[in-house]
């Protein structure tokens, strides 16, 4: 079943051409990278797949089958598809003087009735989801202190832990590891892909660094100047293949040094459907639609 597909998506700010014919499709189960360099689309193509943003007239988005956008209006399902998208952003939008339990807990609220979630009245069962959420991504300690006290990468991981409260089946993290610490870093990666392996969520992140790809995702989507130029495997993605792609702009993409061994792959059945009619264009390099 395909999690995500977009159809010939483009979006104009001003004079602006942020994105261009956009065409992706992502299997459901899949760990995908979108890469580019500062101002390539990446975060609008997130923001569009999320529901927060509509294309311009000819694009369609359809989200586990379902018509979420198309023409730049929205779906008839779109609040209900809302709620099986769950998205981090950098900035882990956590209230700083709540307690972290309360932050994940706000995950349930399209799942309880208005007063309660105004209020912040949540049963004890709901309370030991959360705790259990946390434990998820390995935090459970901090689940009472308040969000200000954490460290930017327990920030983003309890912000993963309010996705899983939100029991959604697919994760769009835009650069959820752009403003971490290395250690850090690795440590929401970790996190993530393994939701992915053990859960069968289907995750689409986007990186500025091309290793971290290379490491945790089969396959990558390459956006430059709101077009794709590359998707395939991660592992092709070579330092002399990058600056192909983006010149002297793929500096930034680089790693000054290579990260350790990737984790354990994921099942190799759900991988071979995700690349199942796709071709390489050699002069382009990029996978196409069989």
């Amino acid at each position: 079943m395909t999690a995500i597909a977009v159809e010939n998506l483009s979006k104009r700010f001003g004079r602006k051409q942020a994105l261009s014919g956009i065409d992706l499709a992502i299997a459901k189960g899949e760990m995908v990278a979108l890469i580019g360099a500062s101002g390539s689309g990446k975060s609008t193509l997130m923001r569009h797949i999320a529901g927060l943003e509509r294309g311009d007239g000819g694009s369609l988005v359809r989200i586990l089958g379902d018509i979420q956008q198309k023409d730049g209006r929205y779906g008839a399902d779109m609040r209900a598809l809302r709620g099986r998208i769950g998205v981090i952003f950098q900035q882990f939008n956590l209230v700083a003087r709540l307690p972290v339990i309360t932050n994940v807990l706000v995950g349930i609220l399209g799942r309880i009735s208005a007063w309660r979630g105004t209020f912040g009245v949540f049963s004890k069962a709901e309370k030991r989801a959360a705790i259990e959420a946390l434990g998820r991504v390995g935090i459970p300690e901090v689940a009472w202190q308040r969000a200000s006290t954490l460290s930017g990468g327990q920030q983003q991981r309890a912000a993963i832990a309010r996705t899983l409260m939100q029991r959604s089946e697919i994760l769009l993290a835009d650069e959820p590891i752009a403003s971490l610490d290395p250690a850090s870093a690795r440590r929401v990666m970790d996190v993530l892909a393994d939701i992915n392996r053990t859960e069968g969520m289907t995750v689409l992140v986007s990186l500025h660094q091309v290793e971290y790809a290379r490491v945790y995702c089969d396959r990558t989507v390459a956006l430059r100047d709101g077009k794709v130029v590359y998707d395939g495997p991660s592992d092709a993605l070579s330092d002399s293949f990058l600056t192909e792609l983006y010149g002297a702009a793929s500096e930034e993409l680089v790693l000054p040094q290579k990260l350790p061994v990737r984790p354990a792959a994921a099942d190799p059945a759900t991988k071979a459907d995700a690349h199942a009619g796709r071709h390489v264009d050699e002069k382009t390099k990029t996978f196409e639609p069989a």
